[in-house]
């Protein structure tokens, strides 16, 4: 089986790739990220940004003579930085400019990732295409409001993902779609937001990583289009 993890030298990416490479059942991890990250046995870097639409049908091409890639997964994503983007807590603090940042990194990129890797995935045995989302994405299970941006573009990522399963499934019966969960991890993405969660419910970026794998390795036909979270449960629409 070959693998490729977009957003490679994120802790969870990072993590993704390693445990990956480890594995008897996989011959090559494809590592990609905005800068080199990756290295190691069974694992192949490559330069790509997500948002950049060149990049990734430079990268396409690069693969489609191998037109085997039985495991894509997106593990980008943005919810903050130190530039002033952080989640809104009222309608009154939306920006434009917050939302095209988020939007671009949530649902566009993974969006495009979509479009020129499915096409590299096999049409006659199992094959998944996993995006990491976000529980806070989930509409019917909305209880707080706020993080007006974030919990958009996860909303809108799931959507997609679950166009695709709809549409992958045509040519592919044993084709599996979803977005996946990953709980609270110890990243740079979550840190600023860790002060309330508890130690058991924070998990390390390896953690998380066995949590995931373990969910995609049971993934059955039936499953596509769906959101799960790491433990495997079904998170609503």
């Amino acid at each position: 089986m070959q693998a490729i993890l977009f957003g490679a030298s994120g802790g969870i990416g990072h993590a993704l790739v390693t445990q990956l490479a480890a594995r008897n059942d996989v011959t090559c991890v494809h590592a990609v990220s905005r800068s080199p990250a990756s290295s190691g046995p069974n694992i192949v870097s490559h330069t790509a940004d997500i948002t950049h639409e060149a990049d990734l049908a430079a990268l396409a091409g690069s693969l489609k003579a191998e037109r085997d890639i039985d495991l894509v997964i997106v593990a980008t994503g943005l919810l903050s930085n130190d530039r002033g983007l952080s989640p809104e807590k009222s309608y009154r603090h939306q920006t434009m400019d917050a939302f095209e940042q988020v939007f671009r990194a949530n649902t566009f990129g993974p969006a495009l990732v979509a479009k020129h890797m499915l096409p590299l995935m096999p049409r006659s045995r199992r094959a998944v295409f996993a995006a990491l989302s976000a529980r806070v994405g989930s509409i019917s299970d909305n209880r707080l409001g706020g993080w007006h941006a974030y919990r958009a573009s996860k909303a809108a990522l799931n959507m997609l993902v679950r166009n695709y399963a709809i549409e992958q499934a045509r040519i592919n019966d044993q084709f599996i779609a979803v977005t996946l969960h990953p709980g609270t991890v110890d990243t740079g993405l979550s840190q600023p937001f860790q002060s309330n969660v508890p130690d058991a419910q924070l998990f390390t970026a390896n953690q998380s990583a066995e949590h995931l794998l373990s969910v995609i390795d049971n993934l059955a036909p039936a499953d596509t289009g769906k959101c799960f979270d790491w433990a495997g449960k079904q998170v609503p629409a």
